[in-house]
């Protein structure tokens, strides 16, 4: 089982990715930032790091392994606690595990885990199809063709602080377009990278389809819909008379509640709301966890 390539689809969505019993692998968004020295250009992107007190199980790993191996959840669990035993047994014995695209990790003599990250993917959605570039530094103004001419020190200290004064000019309008040129880069390329986000996720990640009894908040393009892209599951269903009846049973119960098509696995979705921001949806997914139905959860899709 590559468990670094399970963890790695899932930190495009998340930002947290529990491995129970071993730690967390985290993702922190930084803004786009300019290397002074080398005049470079990087845009943003999320910064990886690990915690090993976060061990408890919250169900988005094995959920992931189950619905892409096509196995049970049990069986999931028992495939990731054999991981995590190899793993320790490899730090015990002094190794550095070299995890793809995520970092290497190894155990100091006092027993601390230590993380490198990798600094070869970038799992901020928002900048596909970005990525770093130098700008070209701005020389002074200068002109070695101008005719030597004699004057007196007064006109001289006139030219030189023209000269000083165009320069200053010419550097700060360098500067100001350059800046402008790199902001205007970025939002292009935003907007061609939100139109091909969903399918790169698509590709990379699999939609979660089986009930989490406690999901983490995921990642997702924040993208304007109508009636909003967070959705409260009630359940999936293979049999879509059934989805209709569930359907029904909700709208009595004074839930605004919908069907928002088939999953990847052809089960019809049947949500108790649809919410545009992602605070919104929370709030509502702790009542509804807490009064109707514990098993609830939280899916971040756009629907047409």
């Amino acid at each position: 089982m590559q468990l670094s390539q399970y963890i790695s689809n899932l930190l495009y969505r998340y930002e947290c990715v529990v491995v129970p019993g071993f730690g967390a692998f985290l993702t922190h968004k930084i803004p786009a930032s300019i290397h002074q020295t080398s005049n470079t250009f990087y845009p943003p992107k999320k910064r990886l790091s690990f915690n090993g007190q976060l061990q408890s199980n919250d169900g988005v790993l094995a959920n992931h392994i189950a619905e892409i191996e096509q196995i049970s959840y049990e069986n999931a669990i028992d495939k990731i606690t054999k991981q995590v035993v190899s793993l320790e047994q490899r730090l015990k014995r002094g190794e550095t595990l070299i995890l793809p695209n995520i970092g290497e990790l190894k155990r100091t003599k006092d027993g601390q885990l230590l993380f490198e990250p990798s600094y070869i993917v970038n799992y901020l959605t928002e900048s596909f199809g970005l990525s770093q570039f130098v700008s070209p530094e701005i020389s002074k103004f200068s002109d070695k063709k101008a005719p030597i001419v004699l004057a007196s020190r007064k006109q001289k200290t006139q030219v030189l602080f023209k000269y000083a004064a165009v320069a200053v000019l010419m550097l700060g309008l360098g500067g100001f377009f350059g800046s402008n040129a790199y902001l205007k880069q970025i939002e292009q390329q935003n907007i061609l990278a939100q139109q091909d986000a969903n399918i790169a996720l698509d590709n990379k990640i699999q939609e979660a389809t089986f009930v989490l009894s406690n999901p983490l908040p995921a990642v997702t393009l924040e993208l304007e819909r109508s009636l909003g892209s967070f959705h409260i599951v009630a359940g999936a269903f293979r049999v879509e008379a059934n989805s209709e009846r569930k359907l029904r049973q909700l709208k009595r119960l004074g839930f605004n509640a919908r069907k928002i098509g088939q999953n990847r696995y052809g089960l019809h979705q049947v949500v108790y709301e649809s919410f545009r921001t992602r605070p919104e949806a929370e709030r509502a997914l702790y009542t509804i966890k807490r009064t109707q139905d514990a098993a609830a959860w939280l899916l971040i899709k756009e629907v047409p």
